[in-house]
């Protein structure tokens, strides 16, 4: 198979996913975060973040998803962010009292950062994928994102 072929095929195969009914619910029982993932596409459970939650790959290790809650030390979604010390070159932006969502491209890739603030806990999705598969998984980015939630 030669390197075009190939490509198309793994850009073909990632909205079938996406639109497979293989989405399922994760929820972090000591915070209450939950979120809807799919599970076909985030197959691979490689590790733990700062705080509570998962971080997931997919099976080729060229996208991943953490779902993490950390304390609320009562810092505004701003201020919380600024800690976080995102680099330079944010593509987009929107901070509410309640939450902040930002992005970039950064080697290749880009990164997507949602975090929504509660009373006790911060719930954060944090994904990283293709820059140039931004189309495949605009539909999944989304869907996660809208169903972030928190206790």
């Amino acid at each position: 198979m030669n390197k075009t072929v190939a490509i198309a095929v793994m850009l073909y195969a990632l909205p079938v996913a996406a639109g497979a009914e293989s989405w399922s619910g994760y929820r972090i029982p000591e915070s209450g975060t939950s979120v809807e993932i799919s599970a076909s596409i985030f197959t691979e459970e490689v590790g733990r973040p700062d705080g509570y939650g998962v971080q997931y790959q997919t099976s080729d290790g060229r996208a991943d998803l953490t779902v993490q809650a950390v304390p609320n030390d009562g810092s505004s979604p701003s201020a919380f962010l600024a800690k976080k010390n995102p680099p330079a070159g944010i593509i987009y932006k929107r901070i509410t009292p309640r939450f902040f969502v930002v992005s970039s491209v950064r080697r290749g890739k880009i990164w997507y950062d949602r975090c929504n603030f509660g009373s006790r806990y911060v719930h954060c999705v944090l994904i990283n994928y293709p820059a140039t598969e931004k189309r495949q998984w605009d539909a999944i980015v989304t869907r996660i994102s809208r169903t972030l939630s928190g206790g």
